[in-house]
């Protein structure tokens, strides 16, 4: 049983900074993908970044710049640190983990930017 658990979502004003954190427990491949997304009210789940084991990462558009992703592969996990804040980064972002056939999903945290 694989289990991701965020943190570190919380209220902040634009121009501030927020880093979430995910930590996966259970049987997990070595070699994987993990990832943030995130889902605002009324919008689809979109991807935010992804980084592999061997730190290959990726962002959306919409975010390069003032994200970064990381990982600690010996602790199995993953971070995202979001500078420069802006009212529409505000969504629930949900850590991911995937491998071959298998994708995880953890439980989601709010973050909400505003004055």
């Amino acid at each position: 049983q694989v289990q991701l658990v965020e943190s570190g979502g919380g209220l902040v004003q634009p121009g501030g900074s927020l880093r979430l954190s995910c930590v996966a427990s259970g049987s997990i491949f070595s070699i994987n993908v993990m990832a943030w997304y995130r889902q605002a009210p009324g919008k689809e789940r979109e991807l935010v970044a992804s980084i592999t084991t061997g730190d290959r990462q990726t962002y959306a558009d919409s975010v390069k710049g003032r994200f970064t992703i990381s990982r600690d592969n010996a602790k199995n996990m993953v971070y995202l640190q979001m500078n420069s804040l802006k009212p529409e980064d505000t969504a629930v972002y949900y850590c991911y983990l995937t491998w071959g056939p298998s994708v995880y999903w953890g439980q989601g945290t709010q973050v909400t930017v505003s004055s």
